[in-house]
């Protein structure tokens, strides 16, 4: 058996030790806490993974990319043995497993450091010399407790370990250390929760779309405000990258205002779905996955500080009239059903309202000069079933100005009279 003991820094909230062993869920399903470590059975993963160091380096990748303070680890045939050379780290890497335990301190082992005052009385200061006592002596002075311990760490006895299991769904809360009075502030304690979100989506190997930050107010509160409040955020796209939920939460709490002081949150996640892992591009361009999430995550800060409304994109849609191929809508959209290619050339950019244009003798348009037809005609007659006043009867033509390059001109079949004189009009430019 190959054991890996994983311990949080010493800075680290105690949630994260919960995130870690959720973490290392996503490399081997024989993950247990072992008193202040994770401990992971990996023997059956290291061929995967492409060895014990290609290992260690995609789980240190994977806790610095989700905030995880990942400290010591070690490797060791036993569970409680890589806990005690991760303990005492920097401890021996190399030769028997006895021997590298015999040189650790008494306080790498829980056991031997709760008898720690005693065992110095008697000279034991480390394991080899604690082990080299009598058996029976020391187990009627200090239990079997402490042989028990020595014995699994050194491979004697087997080990029983509780194994971890994923929660079927994200729900955590997380009691504030004092009464919290504006909302931006929570985003330093929330912090801590979407630090175990992203180690439960990379368990599940799952994203994120909609998460709901929650608070309970203060008991001390007024008769008039509720019990607790909460905020919904919604993504783009699927994602499990902190930084952005992290920011993305920054901003909506910057604009939130609590009724009342909260003592306690909570952060849960019903929107997880598979997150698909796309291969990067050769080349950059809007085809890599990076650049898209990049361009989402700026998107998604720039709707909550300008508001829902203030970013748009343009949607496509099957019609034959110019001004109504295409329409603006709140961002992100609904996905939209695919849509058919256009039938002529369209024009890159719109001349809204269009502009009427001259004609000389030969009842041809004039614009900044003569004009040469390239294509046309491209006659359209559509929108009579919204009414007389939307019904358009047009053909439309390419011509090339030499001083305006080329241009999207039509030509009214039925031109209304009340409206204007000319028959022609520039409804677009090519770029």
């Amino acid at each position: 058996m190959r054991w890996l003991a994983l311990c949080s820094t010493p800075d680290a909230p105690a949630g994260d030790v919960d995130a870690l062993g959720w973490l290392a869920l996503s490399f081997t399903p024989r993950v247990a806490r072992l008193e202040e470590a994770v401990v992971a059975e990996v023997a059956a993963s290291l061929r995967l993974f492409g060895g014990a160091r290609a290992l260690r380096q995609k789980l240190q990748a994977e806790s610095a990319l989700i905030g995880l303070g990942l400290g010591a680890m070690a490797w060791a045939p036993t569970a409680l043995a890589a806990l005690a050379l991760a303990r005492a780290a920097p401890a021996p890497r190399h030769g028997p497993l006895n021997e590298r335990l015999d040189a650790l301190p008494l306080a790498a082992l829980s056991a031997a450091q709760a008898h720690h005052a005693m065992l110095s009385r008697l000279g034991c200061t480390r394991l080899g010399e604690l082990r080299r006592l009598p058996r029976s002596a020391l187990a009627k002075r200090f239990g079997p407790a402490l042989l028990a311990a020595l014995d699994r760490a050194y491979g004697d006895l087997p080990e029983v370990h509780d194994w971890l299991t994923l929660p079927e769904r994200f729900d955590a809360r997380l009691e504030l250390p004092w009464r919290v009075e504006h909302a931006p502030v929570l985003l330093h304690f929330a912090e801590t929760l979407l630090r175990q979100l992203c180690a439960f989506l990379a368990a599940r190997h799952a994203g994120v779309r909609t998460l709901r930050l929650a608070w309970q107010h203060d008991a001390m509160r007024a008769r008039d405000v509720a019990g607790s409040g909460e905020l919904s955020i919604a993504t783009a796209d699927t994602t499990r990258d902190l930084r952005r939920l992290t920011r993305l939460l920054g901003e909506h709490l910057a604009r939130t205002t609590l009724a009342a002081p909260a003592g306690e949150i909570s952060l849960s996640a019903d929107g997880v779905l598979p997150l698909e892992e796309a291969s990067s591009s050769l080349l950059p361009g809007p085809s890599d996955p990076q650049e898209r999430a990049t361009t989402n995550a700026l998107l998604e800060r720039l709707s909550v500080r300008l508001g829902a409304g203030q970013v748009r994109e343009g949607r496509l849609h099957e019609d034959h009239r110019l001004a109504r191929m295409q329409s603006w809508q709140p961002w992100p959209a609904p996905p939209a059903a695919a849509v058919r290619p256009p039938p002529g050339p369209q024009p890159t950019w719109l001349v809204e309202p269009p502009q009427p244009l001259r004609c000389d003798a030969q009842e041809q348009p004039v614009y900044a000069g003569p004009l040469a037809r390239i294509s046309g005609p491209h006659r359209i007659e559509a929108g009579w079933w919204e009414g007389r006043h939307r019904l358009q009867t047009r053909d439309y033509y390419v011509y090339r100005s030499a001083a305006r390059g080329l241009l999207w001109i039509y030509h009214e079949r039925f031109p209304d009279a009340a409206s204007s004189a000319s028959e022609w009009f520039l409804h677009g430019v090519f770029a």
